[in-house]
Protein backbone atom coordinates (compact mmCIF):
# COMPACT_ATOMS: atom_id res chain seq x y z
CA UNK A 1 0.00 0.00 0.00
CA UNK A 2 1.14 3.44 -0.85
CA UNK A 3 2.16 6.02 1.77
CA UNK A 4 -0.44 9.47 2.09
CA UNK A 5 1.79 12.30 2.23
CA UNK A 6 1.51 14.53 5.20
CA UNK A 7 -0.24 17.53 3.77
CA UNK A 8 -2.52 14.78 2.40
CA UNK A 9 -3.10 13.29 5.67
CA UNK A 10 -3.95 16.18 7.20
CA UNK A 11 -6.29 17.19 4.87
CA UNK A 12 -8.42 13.56 4.90
CA UNK A 13 -8.46 14.50 8.43
CA UNK A 14 -9.80 17.52 8.52
CA UNK A 15 -12.53 16.24 5.51
CA UNK A 16 -13.89 15.10 8.73
CA UNK A 17 -14.16 16.83 11.25
CA UNK A 18 -16.91 19.17 12.51
CA UNK A 19 -17.16 22.13 15.13
CA UNK A 20 -18.39 20.79 18.49
CA UNK A 21 -22.05 22.13 19.38
CA UNK A 22 -22.45 25.30 21.08
CA UNK A 23 -22.08 25.42 24.97
CA UNK A 24 -22.69 28.68 27.11
CA UNK A 25 -19.53 29.27 29.67
CA UNK A 26 -19.13 31.50 32.69
CA UNK A 27 -17.18 34.38 31.25
CA UNK A 28 -14.21 33.85 33.46
CA UNK A 29 -14.31 30.00 32.20
CA UNK A 30 -14.18 31.48 28.27
CA UNK A 31 -10.70 32.33 27.69
CA UNK A 32 -8.27 30.53 25.32
CA UNK A 33 -11.97 29.31 24.05
CA UNK A 34 -13.57 30.29 20.55
CA UNK A 35 -16.88 32.00 20.54
CA UNK A 36 -19.63 30.13 18.79
CA UNK A 37 -22.02 33.57 17.50
CA UNK A 38 -21.25 37.19 16.37
CA UNK A 39 -21.47 39.44 19.81
CA UNK A 40 -23.15 42.79 19.17
CA UNK A 41 -22.82 45.90 21.40
CA UNK A 42 -25.38 47.20 23.51
CA UNK A 43 -24.60 50.15 23.97
CA UNK A 44 -22.14 53.33 22.69
CA UNK A 45 -18.87 53.40 24.51
CA UNK A 46 -17.53 56.10 24.98
CA UNK A 47 -21.49 56.87 25.30
CA UNK A 48 -19.89 60.52 24.81
CA UNK A 49 -17.65 62.25 23.86
CA UNK A 50 -14.63 62.08 26.22
CA UNK A 51 -11.25 63.60 27.23
CA UNK A 52 -8.23 61.37 26.67
CA UNK A 53 -5.78 63.96 29.06
CA UNK A 54 -6.09 65.50 31.86
CA UNK A 55 -5.83 69.10 31.24
CA UNK A 56 -8.32 72.18 29.35
CA UNK A 57 -10.96 71.50 27.11
CA UNK A 58 -11.12 74.87 24.96
CA UNK A 59 -12.71 75.46 21.57
CA UNK A 60 -9.64 75.61 19.28
CA UNK A 61 -10.16 78.98 17.17
CA UNK A 62 -9.04 80.82 20.54
CA UNK A 63 -5.65 79.22 21.54
CA UNK A 64 -4.40 78.22 17.65
CA UNK A 65 -1.76 80.97 17.56
CA UNK A 66 -0.63 80.14 21.48
CA UNK A 67 3.09 79.89 22.22
CA UNK A 68 5.70 79.90 24.57
CA UNK A 69 6.39 83.51 23.67
CA UNK A 70 3.24 84.76 23.25
CA UNK A 71 0.64 82.31 25.57
CA UNK A 72 -2.58 82.65 25.03
CA UNK A 73 -4.88 83.20 28.56
CA UNK A 74 -8.20 81.60 29.10
CA UNK A 75 -10.69 81.80 32.06
CA UNK A 76 -11.41 78.67 33.77
CA UNK A 77 -15.29 78.10 34.52
CA UNK A 78 -16.12 74.48 35.07
CA UNK A 79 -14.03 71.72 36.55
CA UNK A 80 -15.12 68.35 35.44
CA UNK A 81 -14.35 65.07 36.58
CA UNK A 82 -14.52 61.39 35.15
CA UNK A 83 -18.09 60.40 35.51
CA UNK A 84 -19.77 64.11 36.16
CA UNK A 85 -21.89 65.85 32.99
CA UNK A 86 -21.20 69.57 32.10
CA UNK A 87 -23.43 71.94 32.65
CA UNK A 88 -22.43 74.77 30.90
CA UNK A 89 -21.56 75.56 27.41
CA UNK A 90 -17.74 76.94 27.57
CA UNK A 91 -17.87 80.01 25.01
CA UNK A 92 -15.10 82.17 23.35
CA UNK A 93 -12.40 83.05 25.96
CA UNK A 94 -13.07 80.51 28.03
CA UNK A 95 -12.03 77.19 29.16
CA UNK A 96 -12.48 73.88 31.89
CA UNK A 97 -10.56 72.12 33.59
CA UNK A 98 -11.01 68.34 32.42
CA UNK A 99 -10.19 65.33 33.78
CA UNK A 100 -8.92 61.90 31.70
CA UNK A 101 -12.45 60.14 30.89
CA UNK A 102 -14.47 62.98 31.47
CA UNK A 103 -17.69 63.85 29.12
CA UNK A 104 -16.28 67.42 27.19
CA UNK A 105 -18.81 70.39 27.20
CA UNK A 106 -20.77 72.07 24.62
CA UNK A 107 -18.79 75.13 22.65
CA UNK A 108 -14.76 72.87 22.93
CA UNK A 109 -13.39 70.76 20.02
CA UNK A 110 -10.21 70.12 21.33
CA UNK A 111 -8.15 69.17 24.93
CA UNK A 112 -4.69 70.92 25.97
CA UNK A 113 -2.62 68.52 28.06
CA UNK A 114 -1.82 69.97 31.48
CA UNK A 115 1.57 69.83 30.56
CA UNK A 116 1.62 72.29 27.35
CA UNK A 117 -0.37 74.82 30.44
CA UNK A 118 0.27 77.09 33.06
CA UNK A 119 -1.80 78.09 35.93
CA UNK A 120 -2.37 82.14 36.39
CA UNK A 121 -4.95 82.63 38.83
CA UNK A 122 -8.25 81.54 38.20
CA UNK A 123 -6.97 81.40 34.18
CA UNK A 124 -4.97 79.36 32.26
CA UNK A 125 -2.07 80.21 30.12
CA UNK A 126 -2.05 78.02 26.74
CA UNK A 127 1.33 77.19 26.08
CA UNK A 128 1.12 75.11 23.11
CA UNK A 129 -1.87 74.34 20.76
CA UNK A 130 -2.22 70.07 19.65
CA UNK A 131 -4.19 69.57 16.10
CA UNK A 132 -7.97 70.41 16.52
CA UNK A 133 -9.68 67.84 17.79
CA UNK A 134 -6.14 66.58 19.84
CA UNK A 135 -6.79 64.34 23.08
CA UNK A 136 -11.04 63.95 22.36
CA UNK A 137 -12.32 60.45 22.26
CA UNK A 138 -15.45 60.35 20.19
CA UNK A 139 -18.61 58.81 21.38
CA UNK A 140 -18.67 55.04 20.02
CA UNK A 141 -14.95 54.99 18.88
CA UNK A 142 -14.63 51.94 20.99
CA UNK A 143 -18.08 50.08 20.30
CA UNK A 144 -21.44 51.61 18.79
CA UNK A 145 -24.69 50.47 20.04
CA UNK A 146 -25.84 47.46 17.73
CA UNK A 147 -22.71 47.13 15.51
CA UNK A 148 -20.77 43.39 15.69
CA UNK A 149 -18.31 44.06 17.28
CA UNK A 150 -16.82 40.56 17.80
CA UNK A 151 -16.84 37.67 15.09
CA UNK A 152 -17.91 33.80 15.48
CA UNK A 153 -14.94 31.68 15.67
CA UNK A 154 -12.96 34.64 17.42
CA UNK A 155 -10.49 33.46 19.53
CA UNK A 156 -11.14 34.38 23.01
CA UNK A 157 -8.12 36.24 24.46
CA UNK A 158 -7.88 38.35 27.52
CA UNK A 159 -8.26 41.02 25.13
CA UNK A 160 -11.56 39.81 23.63
CA UNK A 161 -12.76 39.24 27.13
CA UNK A 162 -12.11 42.65 28.33
CA UNK A 163 -14.95 43.16 25.22
CA UNK A 164 -16.97 40.76 26.30
CA UNK A 165 -17.24 42.15 29.96
CA UNK A 166 -18.05 45.46 28.32
CA UNK A 167 -21.52 44.13 26.89
CA UNK A 168 -22.27 42.69 29.73
CA UNK A 169 -21.54 38.52 28.66
CA UNK A 170 -22.05 36.58 31.63
CA UNK A 171 -22.29 34.09 29.85
CA UNK A 172 -20.39 33.53 26.78
CA UNK A 173 -21.46 30.95 23.50
CA UNK A 174 -18.19 28.68 22.80
CA UNK A 175 -17.69 26.01 21.19
CA UNK A 176 -17.96 22.38 23.71
CA UNK A 177 -14.87 20.75 23.89
CA UNK A 178 -14.36 17.34 22.50
CA UNK A 179 -14.55 14.40 24.79
CA UNK A 180 -11.03 12.08 24.58
CA UNK A 181 -10.18 8.88 25.52
CA UNK A 182 -6.21 7.38 25.36
CA UNK A 183 -5.73 4.07 25.38
CA UNK A 184 -2.04 2.14 25.39
CA UNK A 185 -2.16 -1.43 23.77
CA UNK A 186 0.43 -4.20 24.15
CA UNK A 187 1.55 -7.07 27.08
CA UNK A 188 5.14 -5.02 27.22
CA UNK A 189 3.70 -2.00 28.73
CA UNK A 190 3.60 -1.53 32.49
CA UNK A 191 1.30 1.34 34.09
CA UNK A 192 2.10 3.62 36.46
CA UNK A 193 1.05 2.28 39.48
CA UNK A 194 1.86 -1.17 39.19
CA UNK A 195 5.16 -2.87 40.45
CA UNK A 196 8.71 -2.23 38.82
CA UNK A 197 9.07 -5.06 35.91
CA UNK A 198 12.71 -5.33 34.46
CA UNK A 199 11.11 -7.14 31.33
CA UNK A 200 8.67 -4.77 30.90
CA UNK A 201 8.81 -1.13 29.61
CA UNK A 202 6.68 2.04 31.03
CA UNK A 203 3.70 3.33 29.55
CA UNK A 204 4.92 6.75 28.54
CA UNK A 205 2.59 7.22 26.08
CA UNK A 206 -0.96 7.85 27.85
CA UNK A 207 0.55 10.64 30.27
CA UNK A 208 2.32 12.07 26.88
CA UNK A 209 -0.93 11.82 25.02
CA UNK A 210 -2.70 13.30 27.86
CA UNK A 211 -0.66 16.69 28.30
CA UNK A 212 -0.49 16.96 24.86
CA UNK A 213 -4.78 17.56 25.33
CA UNK A 214 -4.07 19.15 28.36
CA UNK A 215 -2.30 21.80 26.37
CA UNK A 216 -4.95 22.06 24.42
CA UNK A 217 -6.82 22.69 26.97
CA UNK A 218 -8.55 19.25 27.11
CA UNK A 219 -8.99 16.73 29.86
CA UNK A 220 -8.78 13.40 28.56
CA UNK A 221 -9.81 10.47 30.05
CA UNK A 222 -7.37 7.65 30.53
CA UNK A 223 -8.55 4.28 29.69
CA UNK A 224 -5.53 2.56 30.88
CA UNK A 225 -3.48 -0.46 29.44
CA UNK A 226 -5.08 -3.00 26.85
CA UNK A 227 -3.01 -6.20 26.47
CA UNK A 228 -2.54 -8.23 23.37
CA UNK A 229 -5.71 -10.30 23.82
CA UNK A 230 -8.52 -9.67 21.38
CA UNK A 231 -11.56 -9.77 23.60
CA UNK A 232 -9.45 -7.28 26.62
CA UNK A 233 -8.59 -5.48 23.24
CA UNK A 234 -11.98 -5.15 21.62
CA UNK A 235 -13.57 -4.18 24.95
CA UNK A 236 -10.96 -1.17 25.94
CA UNK A 237 -11.47 0.05 22.61
CA UNK A 238 -15.46 -0.22 22.26
CA UNK A 239 -15.93 1.97 25.62
CA UNK A 240 -13.05 4.37 23.88
CA UNK A 241 -15.63 4.94 20.87
CA UNK A 242 -18.43 6.18 23.38
CA UNK A 243 -15.90 9.29 22.99
CA UNK A 244 -15.74 12.13 20.59
CA UNK A 245 -12.09 11.18 20.05
CA UNK A 246 -10.50 8.08 20.69
CA UNK A 247 -6.54 8.21 20.85
CA UNK A 248 -4.99 4.33 20.32
CA UNK A 249 -1.31 3.58 20.89
CA UNK A 250 0.51 0.97 19.62
CA UNK A 251 -0.50 -2.51 18.04
CA UNK A 252 -1.59 -0.18 14.39
CA UNK A 253 1.54 -1.74 12.45
CA UNK A 254 1.25 -5.16 10.62
CA UNK A 255 2.44 -7.39 12.90
CA UNK A 256 1.37 -10.55 14.46
CA UNK A 257 0.25 -9.41 17.44
CA UNK A 258 -0.82 -6.19 16.16
CA UNK A 259 -4.28 -6.41 16.91
CA UNK A 260 -5.79 -2.82 16.91
CA UNK A 261 -6.19 -2.09 13.25
CA UNK A 262 -8.07 -5.82 12.64
CA UNK A 263 -10.41 -5.08 15.79
CA UNK A 264 -11.01 -1.76 14.46
CA UNK A 265 -12.61 -2.86 11.34
CA UNK A 266 -14.91 -5.43 13.44
CA UNK A 267 -16.54 -2.94 15.66
CA UNK A 268 -17.31 -0.93 12.49
CA UNK A 269 -14.98 1.72 12.07
CA UNK A 270 -14.56 3.08 8.65
CA UNK A 271 -10.39 3.25 8.19
CA UNK A 272 -9.65 6.17 5.61
CA UNK A 273 -5.88 6.08 6.23
CA UNK A 274 -3.09 3.91 8.23
CA UNK A 275 0.37 4.45 6.22
CA UNK A 276 1.76 8.49 6.38
CA UNK A 277 5.39 9.08 4.62
CA UNK A 278 6.84 10.63 7.45
CA UNK A 279 9.27 9.58 10.27
CA UNK A 280 9.13 9.14 12.68
CA UNK A 281 5.38 7.92 12.79
CA UNK A 282 4.50 6.22 9.74
CA UNK A 283 2.36 3.71 10.82
CA UNK A 284 -0.67 5.89 11.32
CA UNK A 285 -4.14 4.86 10.93
CA UNK A 286 -7.34 7.16 11.46
CA UNK A 287 -11.14 6.16 11.11
CA UNK A 288 -14.31 7.25 11.70
CA UNK A 289 -17.70 5.54 12.99
CA UNK A 290 -21.24 6.36 12.22
CA UNK A 291 -21.65 7.78 15.51
CA UNK A 292 -19.26 10.47 14.78
CA UNK A 293 -16.35 9.33 17.09
CA UNK A 294 -12.94 10.06 15.21
CA UNK A 295 -10.19 7.26 16.02
CA UNK A 296 -6.45 7.70 15.67
CA UNK A 297 -4.31 4.90 15.82
CA UNK A 298 -0.86 5.94 16.94
CA UNK A 299 2.52 4.18 16.47
CA UNK A 300 4.19 2.69 20.01
CA UNK A 301 7.22 4.26 19.99
CA UNK A 302 6.57 7.39 22.44
CA UNK A 303 8.39 9.85 20.08
CA UNK A 304 6.39 8.96 16.73
CA UNK A 305 3.17 9.03 19.58
CA UNK A 306 3.94 12.52 20.70
CA UNK A 307 4.60 13.51 16.83
CA UNK A 308 2.10 12.56 15.15
CA UNK A 309 -0.37 13.97 17.78
CA UNK A 310 0.92 17.39 16.63
CA UNK A 311 0.80 17.04 13.12
CA UNK A 312 -2.64 15.76 12.70
CA UNK A 313 -4.43 15.05 16.34
CA UNK A 314 -3.79 18.64 17.56
CA UNK A 315 -4.87 20.32 14.42
CA UNK A 316 -8.44 17.94 14.34
CA UNK A 317 -9.12 18.90 18.36
CA UNK A 318 -8.59 22.25 17.56
CA UNK A 319 -10.81 22.45 14.25
CA UNK A 320 -13.33 20.70 16.57
CA UNK A 321 -13.33 23.91 19.17
CA UNK A 322 -13.26 25.97 16.05
CA UNK A 323 -10.03 27.80 15.73
CA UNK A 324 -8.99 28.29 12.52
CA UNK A 325 -5.57 28.60 13.26
CA UNK A 326 -4.51 24.73 13.25
CA UNK A 327 -1.10 24.48 12.88
CA UNK A 328 2.12 25.51 15.41
CA UNK A 329 3.85 28.60 14.01
CA UNK A 330 6.35 28.04 12.31
CA UNK A 331 10.34 30.44 12.08
CA UNK A 332 12.91 30.05 9.56
CA UNK A 333 15.76 29.29 11.22
CA UNK A 334 20.06 28.27 10.50
CA UNK A 335 21.31 24.52 10.80
CA UNK A 336 24.35 24.40 12.87
CA UNK A 337 25.15 20.70 11.52
CA UNK A 338 24.14 18.45 8.68
CA UNK A 339 21.25 16.49 8.62
CA UNK A 340 21.24 13.07 6.31
CA UNK A 341 17.80 12.35 5.44
CA UNK A 342 16.83 10.26 2.43
CA UNK A 343 14.02 10.43 -0.01
CA UNK A 344 10.19 9.48 0.25
CA UNK A 345 9.47 10.75 4.09
CA UNK A 346 8.88 13.86 5.40
CA UNK A 347 10.93 14.06 8.56
CA UNK A 348 10.58 15.75 11.47
CA UNK A 349 13.68 16.60 13.55
CA UNK A 350 13.71 17.11 17.04
CA UNK A 351 15.58 20.22 18.02
CA UNK A 352 17.00 22.97 19.93
CA UNK A 353 16.80 26.85 19.41
CA UNK A 354 19.53 29.23 19.41
CA UNK A 355 20.11 33.07 18.58
CA UNK A 356 23.50 34.47 16.72
CA UNK A 357 23.87 38.02 15.43
CA UNK A 358 22.65 36.64 12.18
CA UNK A 359 19.03 34.94 13.90
CA UNK A 360 17.95 31.80 15.06
CA UNK A 361 19.36 28.63 14.56
CA UNK A 362 18.70 25.11 15.61
CA UNK A 363 20.60 22.42 16.84
CA UNK A 364 19.32 18.85 17.06
CA UNK A 365 18.47 17.14 20.49
CA UNK A 366 20.98 14.31 19.52
CA UNK A 367 19.89 10.69 18.92
CA UNK A 368 16.85 10.74 16.89
CA UNK A 369 15.36 7.52 16.87
CA UNK A 370 11.64 7.00 17.66
CA UNK A 371 12.23 5.30 20.95
CA UNK A 372 14.30 8.46 22.23
CA UNK A 373 11.74 9.77 24.57
CA UNK A 374 14.71 12.25 25.78
CA UNK A 375 14.85 14.03 22.18
CA UNK A 376 11.42 15.15 22.84
CA UNK A 377 11.86 16.38 26.27
CA UNK A 378 14.76 18.95 25.50
CA UNK A 379 12.54 19.66 21.86
CA UNK A 380 11.77 23.07 21.37
CA UNK A 381 10.74 22.44 17.78
CA UNK A 382 11.10 19.98 14.43
CA UNK A 383 13.02 21.16 11.40
CA UNK A 384 10.57 19.94 8.97
CA UNK A 385 12.59 18.38 6.08
CA UNK A 386 10.43 17.87 2.90
CA UNK A 387 10.23 14.02 2.07
CA UNK A 388 11.39 15.09 -1.49
CA UNK A 389 14.61 16.03 0.52
CA UNK A 390 18.47 13.86 0.21
CA UNK A 391 19.62 16.24 3.41
CA UNK A 392 20.46 19.40 4.53
CA UNK A 393 24.08 21.33 5.13
CA UNK A 394 25.44 23.07 8.04
CA UNK A 395 23.94 26.70 7.17
CA UNK A 396 21.34 25.86 5.14
CA UNK A 397 17.55 27.79 5.83
CA UNK A 398 15.26 25.89 7.27
CA UNK A 399 11.66 25.30 8.55
CA UNK A 400 10.91 25.29 12.30
CA UNK A 401 7.94 23.99 13.71
CA UNK A 402 7.80 25.72 17.30
CA UNK A 403 6.34 23.35 20.39
CA UNK A 404 6.67 26.27 23.13
CA UNK A 405 3.55 28.41 23.58
CA UNK A 406 0.05 28.78 22.48
CA UNK A 407 0.88 30.04 19.47
CA UNK A 408 -0.35 28.77 15.98
CA UNK A 409 -0.92 29.10 12.44
CA UNK A 410 -3.10 27.95 9.24
CA UNK A 411 -0.88 25.64 7.72
CA UNK A 412 2.85 24.07 7.84
CA UNK A 413 4.52 24.02 4.40
CA UNK A 414 5.82 20.26 3.70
Amino acid sequence: MNYLSVADAQACILDHITTQAVELVALHDSLNRVLAEDVIANRNHPPYDVSAMDGYAVRFDDIKDANDANPVSLKVVDDIRAGQMPNIKVLQGRAARIMTGAPTPQGVDTVIRVEDTQEDGDDVLILTPPKQGANIRPLGENLKNGKVVLTKSTLITPGVLAILAMVKKKQVPVFAKPTVAILSTGDELEGLDEAIDENKIPDANSHALYAQCKSLGIEATLLGIARDNPLELRAKLAEGLKYDVLLASGGVSVGHHDFVRPTLNALGITMHFWRVAMRPGHPLAFGTTDSGCKVFGLPGNPVSSMVCFEQFVSPALRAMMGHSKLQRCTIRARLTHDVKDRVGRAHFVRVTLGRDAQGYTVTSTGTQGSGVLMSMAMAEGFVVVPEQSEGLKVGDTVQVQLLQGMDFQEGLDI
